[in-house]
């Protein structure tokens, strides 16, 4: 079920996907084209594009025959600025009706990936889980050190000559089954001062949405699903504060929660206990 105003990334096509992995390995390309095919076929509002450590020529081959194949954008996902390079002069904004690709991703350690504006326009997905200081990088740990980090990215981004509706805020979402640290309370948060502040009227947000639920088993014991109730009470907090793109699965099925629906209510009770607790609760949810 798609959920008005929430944008899908397909996240299928990444080197750190097992079953994709083995389709590089075996260079089964027509693998990954279908990959494509069906991801677009399903509902995704982009395809997300990651060769692992691959070279720029793969990546230009990987761009081009995607493209042959489906008319929606494309997100270029690499930290590797050749690699990225070669993903966007691939990239031919006609085959996806003058669309942009989004570029995943510019960190605060990454900020000379702004310059590959001048290969070709794009939106970035701007990394706010961590913030430079001494030189170094360091996780946010706190609500106001994200969006301080927001912040100074969207100044980055329009120094560079992006418009805010070009640019996409990645607050880094963690396994709520190892959340030791509070990071879905950070997050959302975060969301809340960020929507709060005129700076950033228009811009997006966005969270790869599968890692939420990583390493928390499918279903409960009676085979009724968890990790998709999860995601969706999860979805239902977010939505409202402004997120509306996730990378995600097209095969998942998202929905947005009534407030009497357990895993909502198990989201709720977690955000109003410290970290330990919130991981008995979520314990608690599964049995």
């Amino acid at each position: 079920m798609s959920i008005p105003g929430l944008k899908i990334i397909g996240e299928s096509i990444n080197d750190s996907v097992p079953s994709t992995h083995k389709l590089y390995e075996a260079h089964d390309l027509d693998g990954i084209v279908a990959l494509a095919k069906f991801q677009d076929e399903k509902g995704a509002h982009f395809i997300d594009v990651n060769v692992g450590r691959r070279d720029a020529a793969f990546m230009t081959d990987m761009v081009r025959r995607i493209q042959a194949v489906t008319a929606k954008p494309l997100s270029i996902d690499t930290p590797d600025p050749q690699l990225a390079e070669a993903g966007l002069k691939a990239y031919d904004p006609a085959r996806a009706g003058g669309c942009l690709p989004i570029l995943n991703s510019i960190s605060p350690l990454r900020l000379g990936m702004f310059d590959l504006l001048k290969t070709r326009r794009f939106m970035p997905i701007l990394m706010i889980s961590e913030r430079v200081e001494n030189g170094e990088g360091q996780p946010n740990r706190t609500a106001e050190e994200t969006a301080s980090t927001a912040k100074q990215m969207l100044a980055a981004a329009r120094a560079a000559g992006l418009k805010n509706e070009e640019c996409i805020f990645d607050p880094g979402i963690a396994p709520i089954g190892g959340d030791t640290e509070g990071n879905l309370k950070r997050l959302l948060d975060a969301l809340k001062l960020m929507r709060a502040a005129a700076d950033f009227h228009g811009t997006h947000v966005s969270v790869g949405l599968s890692n939420f639920t990583v390493m928390l088993p499918a279903k409960r014991a009676d085979g009724s699903p968890v990790k998709s109730a999860l995601e969706s009470a999860f979805l239902t907090l977010a939505m409202p504060l402004g997120l509306d793109m996730i990378i995600g699965s097209v095969t998942r099925k998202y929905d947005l929660l009534k407030p009497s629906h357990p895993a909502r209510i198990c989201l709720q009770d977690v955000l109003g206990m410290d970290p330990f607790e919130g991981l008995m609760r979520i314990k608690e949810f599964y049995s």
